[in-house]
């Protein structure tokens, strides 16, 4: 029988570029928040699960990342797994967690993102998303091409689909980035701390039409923990505030554009296990690669019906004091996107949002959470799709 699995420690570091630190010192940071926040020792971890994409390019750590990263940490000698998923690495890593203490195999574990994106070359920093699609699959012509990424041409592609089929504008995109940097303002933790305007937002950089600078997220360093215990060792333990899983899904990217996305599939499968339903969320933290995908996603988790998403967000309903709160965070956009880190950190906002010590931007009330993450790119879709529930 499945036991119940509840989140007892997050630990995060500021997100951002920093040269002069590596994934070594940002993960014993964060590893040693979460470790105290959640009152226990390092020794007292039944398995690590290390989250990390890019070593390999960024610093050369092709293998034994985790092990690397962590031998300081007094973990020195525990299981560790290391994890790849893209962008989704953390969420994936923290889906394995789940299931070794679900199954009983372990008590408490330990699951790790970071990441190290910058470096003195930015076209290595670059490369690290030009490898996240099927390196044996050419890829239109345009795709890379131009002034953006392989991801951003991919993402602006989609958006002008996406604007010829539902009306939606640049005004609609400029107001995601808006309500990013407004959440982001109010997070000790995000790489983009300023508000900015409409106005701002369009006469930014074009990256990719219709995609502006700030549209786009950024590259950017850190590391984000958590601490998973079985509900025999949150009692032990006395956690004052355990956040429960009520289910993950994952899964992986399909070539036919006639059929549910990576995103509808993972969410509804996970609303199916958790027993709820998008009405029933009332705070979301969502893979907003760019500040469009945030609209889409709207619509592929089910907050809105299809075409619906930019009479959403006119209404306001997703903003900070809105009746779902997505990306209060400030999302990838304002947040960060340090990209084995980033499905761990959406956990650890979501973790403090059920707690209710989110301040500044904390959702009044709120008791179930949803996170949706997404890595790399299969033909037309996301190549993995992660979706967790959370709740009080």
């Amino acid at each position: 029988m499945q036991q119940q699995c509840a989140v007892i420690g997050i630990g995060m570091t500021p997100f951002g570029k920093f040269m002069d630190r590596g994934i070594r010192e940002m993960s014993e940071a964060a590893v040693a928040e979460a470790l105290a926040d959640a009152g226990v020792a390092a020794t007292e971890i039944g398995h690590v699960y290390f989250a990390n994409s890019a070593a390999g390019l960024i610093t050369g750590q092709e293998m034994i990342r985790g092990q690397a990263a962590l031998r300081f940490t007094g973990l020195a000698g525990k299981p560790v797994s290391n994890v790849e998923n893209a962008c989704a690495s953390g969420s994936t890593a923290l889906y394995h967690a789940w299931l070794a203490v679900s199954a009983g195999e372990i008590d408490l574990a330990l699951v790790v993102g970071a990441e190290k994106l910058t470096h003195p070359d930015k076209t290595v920093s670059s490369q690290a998303f030009a490898r996240a699609v099927d390196l044996e699959e050419k890829l239109p012509d345009h795709v890379g091409a131009g002034n953006g990424s392989i991801f951003m041409d991919i993402y602006a592609e989609k958006t002008r689909r996406y604007m010829a089929k539902t009306g939606a504008t640049a005004e609609d995109f400029a107001g995601i980035v808006v309500k990013s940097r407004q959440a982001g303002a109010r997070n000790p933790y995000a790489q983009f701390r300023t508000e900015t305007t409409a106005e701002a937002v369009l006469g930014a950089r074009m990256i990719s039409n219709p995609l502006t600078l700030p549209m786009c997220s950024a590259i950017g360093d850190g590391a984000s923990a958590i601490v998973l215990a079985s509900a025999a060792a949150v009692r032990r333990l006395g956690s004052p505030k355990p956040v429960w899983i009520g289910g993950i899904s994952v899964v992986s990217g399909l070539a036919d554009l006639s059929l549910p996305n990576c995103a509808e599939r993972c969410a509804q499968a996970v609303y199916e296990r958790a027993g709820i339903g998008p009405q029933d969320v009332h705070v979301v933290e969502l893979h907003d690669a760019t500040a469009p995908a945030e609209l889409l996603h709207y619509e592929n988790l089910g907050l809105c019906g299809q075409g619906e998403a930019p009479a959403l967000l006119r209404s306001g309903a997703t903003g900070l004091g809105g009746r779902v709160s997505v990306n209060p965070s400030g999302g990838l956009l304002s947040r960060g996107h340090p990209i084995g880190a980033t499905g761990a950190a959406q956990i650890v906002e979501l973790t403090q949002q059920l707690r209710g010590t989110a301040t500044g931007r904390q959702r009044e009330g709120a008791k179930v959470a949803l996170a949706e993450n997404n890595g790399g790119q299969i033909g037309p879709d996301a190549a993995v799709g992660v979706a967790t529930v959370l709740h009080v």
